[in-house]
Parts: C-alpha cells; structure tokens; sequence
C-alpha cells in the first residue's frame, strides 16, 4: 500500500463460485502488505486463480494460534501496515476465526474496514423462501450435552426465523433432533453446494426433511433455515389488558410506553393496547 496509514480489512471471499469474487476484493489482497488466512493452503489456491502474487504476505491465522495472531496484526497496523483477513469462504469472523483479531484491532483504536461480499448465512436465508423480516444465526450448534438441549429448546419457541450451519455427517441427527423439539411440521428450508455446480436447495417441514435427507447422500456443508415458531393466539379480554395497564401507570409509565410493554408482553397489537391505555388513564382521571 502507498498511503502508510494501517489499518485492518474484513474481505469477503467466495463460498464456492469463484465468479463471486469482487474486484474491489482481489485489488485488496492484491496490495495489502499483509494477508491472515484461515488455511494458507486452500488459500494459496484463490490467489493463484486471480493472480495475486503472494510474495511472502500471507500468514495463518486459525482457531488455535489467533488471539497470539491478533497481536502481531495489532502490531503491523500500528506501524503503518495494511492487513487483509481472510477465511476459507465467506465473510471472516462469522463462524470463522476472525473475532478475535477484530476486538483487538477495535481495541487498539485501529482503523477496521470490510469489503462485504459472498455470506452463507444471506444466501441460504433468501433462497429458503422464510421470512427474512427478523431472523437469528446460531451457526454450528454444540454437538451433545446439555448446551445443545438448551439450545434446542430456545429454537422451538424462537419467534425469529433460525439459520443454522450443520456438517454433512451431522445433519440427520440435526433433523431428528429439530423434530423432537419443534415437532414434525415446522417449516424448513436445507441448502448445500450453495453457488457450485449442484448446488440443492430443498424446502418443505421438519418431518418430510428426514425423509429426503434419508434418501440423499450427505455431502458438503449445509446451510438450515427454519421458519419462527407458530404464535399462539389467545383471546385477551379487555379488563385484562386494562389490569395490566393499571400497573405500568403505578410504576410510572406514559400511555405510550405502558402500551408497548403491554402489547409486548401480551402478543397483541400495539393500537388497540394505546387506544385502551388512553381510555384508562381518561377515566382515571376523572373519576
């Protein structure tokens, strides 16, 4: 780089069509004076197809050596170096190493940019045909024990819709377990190969997913979207949501923010909350 200002740049690099990578993200490997990989291996083979001269830049920088990488990057930026961080595919740092070398970074006041491109996470989200309004990533779940079951347990009443990742020999198991917790006709959407020749990408429930992933052979990581949990509708009376409303007037609440909160807590829409809790404090107040 020519403008000896460092600093730290996310790039983006692609999930399995190579046709993905940005040009802006080839320039900036290109020029960095340092690259962090997470595999210098897979990744000597990216630079080679866009004919980044390599040049002695790229280092490793995994989940076993990363927070003794984060301080020599530290180091390089603050003397003026520019250093790109890369994964195998993907954005860096979302369930890939990468966290800590940007908390440090952001720690030590230095300057941290991203050159946005290929997400998993996006991908598999859109295709899935799930609403995407709100949605949560819980990446790879824990494997077994009680961690897993929480976990579990918080996706079966998650009101968001989830994206998962989950490996090819574990994502039977992941559907026998989902089916368990969120029963057999929660909605699903499984996507693998995603961007590369054949790329799958199989909607339908919880229940039928067991039937096709049993009937196809697992391969390449998958990416799982499941749709948000079924609201439950209940009929709230009147006098109930005024009782509530009574309260959060005793503890001090406007009519404004008691009617959020109690539209919240009660899963009902906000207007019809407002216009009781202004009617409540009305006849509060002349009575």
């Amino acid at each position: 780089m020519t403008d000896n200002v460092g600093r730290l740049l996310l790039v983006a690099t692609p999930i399995g069509n190579l046709g993905d990578m940005s040009p802006r993200a080839v320039e900036a490997l290109r020029t960095a004076d340092m690259v962090v990989a997470e595999d210098t291996r897979h990744s000597r083979k990216l630079f080679a197809h866009f004919e980044i001269p390599v040049a002695g830049r790229l280092v490793a920088g995994h989940e076993h050596n990363e927070a003794e990488r984060a301080a020599s990057v530290v180091a390089a930026i603050q003397n003026g170096r520019v250093v790109a961080l890369i994964t195998d595919a993907g954005m860096p740092a979302v369930s890939d190493p990468g966290t800590r070398i940007v908390a440090a970074c952001a720690a030590a006041d230095c300057i941290v940019e991203v050159i946005p491109g290929p997400s998993a996470v996006l991908a598999g989200l859109v295709v899935s045909g799930l609403p995407t309004e709100r949605f949560v990533f819980e990446g790879f779940l824990p494997r077994k024990g009680p961690e897993r079951k929480a976990r579990l347990a918080a996706i079966a009443t998650e009101p968001r819709t989830v994206v998962l990742f989950e490996s090819p020999h574990r994502v039977r198991s992941l559907f026998a377990d989902l089916c368990g917790v969120c029963g057999d006709d929660r909605a699903v959407s499984i996507a693998r190969e995603l961007t590369k020749l054949h790329e799958t990408v199989w909607r339908g429930t919880a229940g039928a997913a067991t039937a096709f992933l049993a009937e196809t052979e697992p391969r390449g990581e998958y990416v799982v979207v499941i749709g948000p949990a079924p609201v439950e509708v209940r009929d709230v009376s009147d006098a109930e949501i005024e009782a509530a409303l009574v309260e959060r007037f005793a503890a001090g609440d406007t009519a404004r923010d008691a009617a959020s909160e109690v539209a919240a807590a009660l899963g009902l829409p906000r207007r019809r909350v407002y216009d009781l809790a202004v009617t409540t404090q009305k006849n509060a107040r002349t009575s």
